[in-house]
């Protein structure tokens, strides 16, 4: 039981003072059983505030504290660290709200607001004077990181880590690193390849003893929290001997290359041309087993287990893939994606050919699933890439006419340079209404786009064109570690952060950290900056070698649990188990979210910090008022 309380009423300098009367709180609780001293102070925040509080908790000898005044989300940790230098235990501070909940939303009524917040400001001492010392939970964390997504990001991430003295394990289930990236043509706004960029962040990675890269590789389990996480990973074959990359000439199969839409061929044995690992992989679905190759079928799937102390999620997107007749695609073989369209240019010299026929008359058609029905977000990246793609074109062949059919384009930041760029090079821009879309149809061996164009107060405008390139937008790629780590999604289906501005690349489940477009739509620039983040936010952990994490978690009376396992199912976190008969808290997956309190039948779970006693006394000091 606590007895000598020391309650803080601040003014917020008016925020508070001007809707709430301060004095009259300070005498409503001044001689409540418990409480040493009670003053008001016009910002308890500031230097003087702390001040305060620390001389009289040394020279009144206080033993718990509560500060009325703004949000705990500001100044919470603030005061709990004035407290813990004059020698108390931090956690015996009560920090209260009375701007937002009282003053702001009752500042038509001072009487009331007033009131209202002797009530909070008496609850909150109740609280207190029950309130137990508690100590911050610390997890060791040896310097290991895993990464999961071998893409721009995951690899821009595992070098920030890598160069920070961290080993790194790199995971990506395809046969090479490289990711979508590697396909376009022309990345904005370096106006380099994406093999270049990709190529130059291989050559970085190489530098790095401390990565370790595993291609073809799949996560088969993950489990585990910060500082202990434990991933299993089956390492595919690539059926290949030392010999194999010599022979490959001598494949005699062909089929659609995946990397380049099935615009070309490739063997059953293959490399890319900025590959790594620099070793070929036989894609077994397509091999005859001929043997010329000298290839090696008894290679097997192998698997290895590895830890780290945090997680790093970067496994992209992927394209929208339009339905069949959706501005004519699947119907007409001239309408295509813009991510075709990218490696078409990359793949075309002297002439723009398409399907046999050269094109001259390119339509861009915009926000092909995104802003819709289906996808209501925007994914942000497509308008410019689509303008940036058009510039490419035009200048790789001088003599192609390109439309631009537009419902928005969002042009943002320094990117409206392109779309001015696009104005000046004989590009036309046509907008349309989203609730009358453009027409594609069959004319001849064309198609034929029409679109009542806005800018010319809704004509009809008819544009034969040889290709029309559908601008379509990102969609979540999902992949089961999302489920095994229980990482939360948010509405569209990608990865959600736990705060967007405060916690960008942190998830809800501790040490799992998110980069890249798997957490949403992002341009490349976007993308490497939040594996840059991530990496940063990684490290803040695995240089000081070591997590805090509150102690406000649920913890077992086990002489009243008599493991039934109600917690156990109702655990979101997975942080609860039976063990020798009796429920378990996992300290660094509990989220203190007080589920398993609710449904125990013993009450043999309290949530430190909300201890049922404390909580049966806050609600008697409302009822007895």
């Amino acid at each position: 039981m606590r007895e000598r309380i020391g309650v803080y009423i601040c003014h917020c300098g008016g925020n508070i003072s001007d809707y709430v009367d301060v004095k009259k709180v300070v005498e409503a609780v001044k001689d409540l059983p418990g409480v040493a001293i009670a003053r008001d102070f016009v910002f308890m925040c500031s230097e003087a505030g702390q001040d305060l509080i620390k001389e009289d908790i040394k020279n009144l000898n206080l033993d718990g504290v509560v500060v009325a005044s703004c949000s705990p989300h500001l100044h919470e940790k603030t005061f709990r660290d004035a407290a813990s230098s004059a020698g108390l235990n931090p956690y015996l501070v009560e920090h209260v709200c009375i701007r937002e909940h009282s003053s702001w939303v009752h500042s038509d009524d001072m009487e009331g607001a007033t009131q209202k917040a002797i009530w909070i400001v008496k609850t909150a001492i109740a609280k207190v004077s029950l309130a137990r010392e508690l100590h911050s939970i610390r997890l060791d964390m040896k310097r290991e990181a895993i990464v999961v997504g071998g893409g721009i990001a995951g690899m821009r991430c595992a070098i920030d880590l890598a160069r920070a003295g961290s080993t790194v394990h790199l995971i990506e289930r395809s046969p090479f690193l490289g990711g979508r990236a590697a396909q376009i043509y022309k990345l904005y706004p370096s106006r380099k390849s994406g093999f270049e960029i990709v190529r130059e962040l291989v050559e970085e990675i190489k530098r790095y003893p401390n990565i370790k890269v595993y291609t073809n590789a799949e996560v088969v389990s993950a489990e585990g929290a910060i500082g202990d996480f434990k991933v299993k990973v089956r390492i595919n074959p690539r059926y290949v001997t030392d010999k194999s990359a010599g022979l490959m000439d001598r494949c005699p199969v062909e089929v659609p290359d995946e990397f380049n839409y099935g615009l070309t061929k490739r063997k059953a044995i293959y490399k890319r041309e900025f590959s790594y690992p620099d070793i070929p992989v036989i894609d077994i679905n397509a091999c005859t087993k001929c043997g010329e190759c000298s290839p090696d079928f008894d290679q097997k799937p192998r698997e290895i287990e590895l830890s780290g102390s945090l997680i790093i999620l970067a496994t992209g997107f992927k394209p929208y893939e339009p339905k069949e007749g959706e501005f004519g695609y699947g119907v007409y073989k001239n309408v295509i994606t813009l991510p075709v369209f990218e490696r078409l240019l990359a793949l075309s010299e002297g002439e723009l050919v398409y399907n046999g026929k050269k094109v001259r008359d390119i339509v861009f058609i915009y926000c092909v699933g995104s802003r819709c029905e289906e996808h209501e977000y925007c994914s942000r990246y497509c308008c410019v890439a689509t303008l940036n793609a058009s510039l490419a074109a035009l200048e790789k062949f001088k003599d192609v006419r390109i439309y631009h059919v537009y419902r928005d384009i969002r042009a943002y930041g320094k990117y409206e340079s392109y779309y001015e760029e696009a104005g000046r090079n004989r590009v036309l821009f046509l907008r349309f209404d989203p609730e009358e879309p453009p027409v594609v149809e069959r004319f001849g061996e064309k198609v034929m786009v029409k679109v009542k164009d806005l800018l010319l107060g809704g004509e009809e405008i008819e544009i034969p064109a040889d290709l029309v390139v559908l601008s379509v937008g990102m969609e979540p790629e999902m992949s089961e570690i999302f489920t095994m780590l229980r990482v939360p999604f948010s509405r569209d289906g990608f990865l959600q952060e736990v705060h967007p501005k405060l916690r960008p690349v942190e998830t809800a489940i501790g040490g799992v950290l998110l980069a890249g477009t798997c957490q949403g739509p992002k341009d490349t620039v976007e993308a490497t900056a939040s594996a840059s983040a991530a990496a940063a936010k990684a490290n803040t952990y695995l240089i000081k070698g070591y997590a805090e994490l509150e102690p406000f978690i649920a913890e077992i009376d086990a002489e009243k649990c008599d493991g039934c396992g109600e917690c156990v199912e109702e655990c979101p976190s997975g942080a609860i188990s039976i063990k020798d008969g009796k429920a378990v808290v996992n300290e660094a997956l509990c989220k203190g979210c007080g589920a398993c309190g609710g449904v125990c039948p013993n009450k043999a779970i309290n949530l430190r910090g909300y201890y049922y006693d404390q909580l049966e006394k806050m609600i008697e000091i409302v009822g007895g008022d």
